[in-house]
């Protein structure tokens, strides 16, 4: 006898379209012109810090930087469903939900000019420090939802990952972790398309990255991710459902710009398609919903622009002229200070070793 024994069925999700038109029957009833032009504003935030730190990186005033260009609605949008207590990991791209999330613009600076201390984030921001290792944030992201249920918070945790990252092995261990403790965990797939110079083409086989999660248990969507509605609906209705356990959220959007700034994707990704994701660009979309509501004019983002671009520059002016302790080499190392250390700390201070 043969007979089914499993099916399965990935939904794709979009709530504006390229040209701004909102399938009403889809938006969250909590969702006003009001909150869709604050979503606008942090996108356009996330774009000019995003500008201006790629440029202070060609002028050798920052260390080697991931550019979000392109990615603006997966991180605004989610990080707008987050709610107070909610939790995020990232890996090394989330500059805009940071900035959504109420990071001071100096810290993300401070750490873009490599100094630890830009890590330290208020406790209101939710945020954990960037993680570089491909896919390493997933087991962690995993632990903390096991953590959060555990001392019954109430507090989903809200992780970032690749379309390359899917293919690590942190990846899979971590959803079947959450699946079998139906940890709150809510992770979401920044499917740019490349992952450095190897296209999504290349990654898996899989048709979509959402179905990742089904052999984990774990329910899974897939969503125009350069639609902040759509990703603010999908991340939302997750949170929410996060006590009854984890969800994937594929978010389908492209890395405009490259990789990193050591990359140049010229050598590998043909520009005629770099031309053909142009007009789905993520903030285009929303303001032309946001023009035709007379909410937003040429005039309206000259000012906002030049505002946002004081704040930046006033954060980056702030964060230039800090000076670090190395004394933080000995006292954040542990959570006590063992005598060994103590006694090189002593030795380096009575030589005089860092005035």
């Amino acid at each position: 006898m043969i007979s089914s024994a499993f099916n399965a069925d990935i939904k794709y999700l979009q709530v504006m379209d390229q040209n701004g038109k909102i399938d009403a029957s889809l938006l969250p009833k909590e969702i006003n012109d009001a909150r869709i032009l604050d979503m606008y504003r942090k996108m356009v935030l996330a774009r000019n810090l995003d500008a201006k730190t790629l440029s202070l990186q060609r002028q050798g005033r920052a260390v080697t930087y991931a550019p979000l260009i392109g990615e603006e609605a997966t991180q605004i949008g989610s990080a707008a469903a987050m709610r107070t207590n909610d939790i995020f990991v990232p890996n090394f791209r989330q500059h805009g939900v940071y900035a959504a999330r109420g990071a001071p613009l100096e810290a993300l600076m401070l750490y873009w000019r490599g100094f630890e201390e830009g890590s330290v984030m208020p406790k209101s921001v939710g945020g954990y420090p960037v993680i570089i290792p491909v896919g390493s944030q997933m087991p962690h992201a995993a632990g903390i939802a096991f953590a959060q249920k555990y001392l019954k918070t109430g507090a989903a945790v809200v992780s970032y990952v690749g379309d390359g990252g899917t293919s690590e092995g942190d990846f899979y261990e971590a959803l079947n972790f959450a699946g079998v403790w139906k940890a709150p965990l809510v992770a979401i797939i920044e499917n740019n398309q490349w992952a450095i110079s190897v296209p999504r083409s290349e990654q898996t086989a899989a048709t979509t990255l959402a179905q990742k999660a089904i052999a984990a248990g774990v329910n899974a969507i897939q969503v125009d991710g350069n639609d902040v509605l759509a990703v603010y609906k999908a991340a939302h209705d997750a949170i929410l459902n996060s006590l009854n356990g984890p969800t994937v959220i594929e978010c389908v959007t492209y890395r405009m710009s490259m990789h990193t700034t050591a990359d140049d994707p010229t050598k590998y990704r043909p520009d005629a398609e770099v031309e053909a994701w142009k007009p789905l660009d993520p903030i285009l979309r929303v303001r032309k919903y946001l023009s035709g509501k007379g909410l937003v004019t040429d005039d309206s983002d000259r000012k906002l622009n030049e505002e946002q671009l004081k704040l930046i520059d006033a954060a980056v002016e702030k964060a230039e002229q800090f000076k670090p302790n190395p004394e933080s080499m000995f006292t954040n190392i542990y959570s006590f200070m063992p005598q060994v250390l103590k006694d090189e700390l002593d030795a380096a201070k009575a030589a005089r070793f860092w005035v």
